[in-house]
């Protein structure tokens, strides 16, 4: 029908989309969304198939757009976040000064980033567009969305049935030229209340749900070297209890008992990733049977088995063989180039076979100095040369059982079943795993001994879709994260990322299973002191 009928298409979706939002209230009145336009949708000639808002909660307190996108990616839906291109319509709708722009990036803000607070106010927003291939049901999933994760199933029934009781009767305008022909477009469909509620997505309550404020410094400030452990919570031991490495990313765990330290964390930790026939990194969130493919490392035989059911071993060699050299870029890996080398033939037929799509392995090279920790390194100086492997973050991820066990209570209560600590340990795939006194106690660190190491907290890890799949099965639940969201109140955070801090010792740098953990407080963190002389710990 040409680009008139397409305009009239896309405008009734937008149309309707906003109509609905804007009507979407929670129990106390308080609005769901604050969109940002400057118009009020009723012209397709001056407004365009795209809606630009921020999700706000009961409070009226703006949730970050990264949260957001988040949970979005759960429901299959692609929305746009951030600036947009186009800072001087994102200061004014958000009402940033000159003065608000500079202390965002003080605080560590870039073009493209995940800090979407800055003291609580926005530093972007979140944009739905509609297409020509669009369709209204592609709309009703977006509204759907919105209410399955902002509103309780009592707040739903009022706002949406007065807000599509009215759009039963209109569409969109016909008063406008563009409409005169309106009868002749679909009819728009209604998001019956009968119908949300017998949608699994909308069932449960989610009134809980509160994303996160986004940190506005992602880095903590380093302690002085001569900074004394101290323990906390009556002096109870902190031990280290499991101890995993991921050769290849985004593939199953290794579980070790010890194992030796290099430079870029533990040893032949991420080395390997897999990619498509594009040359980009594959991941669980594209491909969620890698996590079925459970690769082990022999130091003696100096190999890497791989194993998948179904599938023969195989073996690849730990001795680098850089014949073949590629360059690949993938943003999620490294925010910058890196240097590999292609695995060969054999390997590349073993992961296709299983996955059923073309793919390769590569191995990062050891020659690869250039992928040095880049982010804001404000009192950790010392950390800005060192060297990452295909990690995306930092060199090591710990997390606390008492953390797991309070979350684990948390999860039971939603899904109506009861998990396996095992099972969650796995799906928060950490490097060091510790027993800990209280839950959450490790986010009050800013450093850590083991042994004869030294590990620099650099901040929290904010939580993806990955644990929303079984690492023993491959099937999703997207209940997981957004049960995390309600757990922690504001946040998607969980375990913190570690750097080494090198000592110079005699001692082997190993990591072993029982150590014990020595933390340094954060500067103004309240210390509970030992009940008695006894539970004091040395340095």
């Amino acid at each position: 029908g040409g680009m008139e009928k397409i305009k009239q298409h896309t405008f009734a979706l937008a149309h309707y989309t906003y109509t609905v939002l804007s009507a979407l209230k929670y129990a106390n009145g308080a609005p769901v969304v604050r969109i940002y336009s400057d118009t009020d949708f009723s012209n397709p000639d001056v407004q365009g198939p795209i809606i630009n808002f921020n999700v706000l909660d009961e409070n009226g307190e703006v949730i970050g757009f990264s949260e957001v996108d988040k949970m979005a990616s759960l429901y299959n839906i692609h929305v746009r976040t951030g600036c947009f291109c186009n800072t001087g319509a994102c200061q004014i709708h958000l009402g940033l000064s000159n003065e608000d722009i500079q202390r965002n990036l003080q605080a560590g803000h870039v073009c493209g980033d995940d800090i979407d607070l800055v003291d609580g106010r926005p530093t972007g927003s979140v944009r739905i567009s509609f297409g020509y291939m669009s369709s209204f049901e592609d709309a009703q999933t977006f509204l759907k969305f919105i209410i399955a994760t902002r509103l309780s199933k009592s707040d739903t029934e009022i706002p949406l049935q007065s807000s599509i009781t009215k759009l039963t009767t209109e569409s969109v305008p016909d008063d406008h030229p563009s409409f005169n022909n309106a009868d002749k477009l679909s009819p728009i469909p209604h998001i019956w209340d009968r119908e949300l509620r017998n949608n699994s997505s909308v069932t449960k309550t989610t009134g809980n749900w509160q994303p996160p404020e986004a940190e506005a410094e992602s880095i903590r400030a380093a302690v002085s070297e001569t900074a004394v452990p101290t323990c906390r919570r009556g002096g109870k031991p902190i031990t280290v209890t499991n101890i995993y490495l991921y050769p290849i990313k985004s593939c199953a765990a290794f579980e070790v008992t010890e194992w030796p330290v290099g430079n870029q964390g533990l040893l032949y930790d991420r080395n390997w990733m897999v990619v498509n026939q594009n040359g980009v990194c594959m991941t669980q969130k594209q491909e969620p049977r890698l996590c079925l493919v459970n690769p082990s490392i022999d130091l003696e035989q100096k190999i890497m088995v791989i194993q998948a059911e179904g599938m023969d071993p195989i073996s690849v060699s730990l001795e680098e063989n850089t014949g073949n050299e590629a360059v690949i870029c993938e943003s999620k890996v490294c925010s910058h180039r890196v240097k590999t080398y292609d695995c060969g033939e054999g390997i590349a037929g073993w992961f296709s076979l299983f996955l059923g799509r073309p793919c390769r392995l590569i191995r990062q090279s050891s020659d690869m100095k250039n992928r040095l920790y880049q982010k804001n390194t404000k009192g950790l100086a010392s950390a800005t040369n060192i060297s990452l492997s295909l990690v995306n973050e930092a060199q090591y991820l710990l997390i606390n059982v008492a953390s797991i066990l309070q979350l684990k209570e948390h999860i039971s209560a939603r899904l109506e079943e009861p998990l396996e600590i095992d099972e969650l340990i796995r799906r928060f795939r950490a490097n060091i795993v510790i027993r800990a006194p209280e839950s959450f106690e490790e986010e009050e660190w800013a450093e850590i001994s083991i042994g004869a190491l030294r590990f620099q907290v650099v901040g929290p890890c904010s939580r993806c879709q990955i644990i929303c799949i079984d690492q023993q099965s491959g099937e999703r639940n997207k209940e997981f994260l957004q049960s995390l969201s309600a757990a922690r109140g504001r946040k998607t955070n969980f375990g913190i990322y570690l750097m080494n801090q090198p000592l110079c010792s005699s001692f082997p740098d190993t990591l072993s299973v029982g150590s014990q953990v020595l933390p340094v407080l954060k500067e103004n963190t309240e210390i509970q002191p030992p009940t008695s002389s006894e539970e004091k710990c040395s340095g």
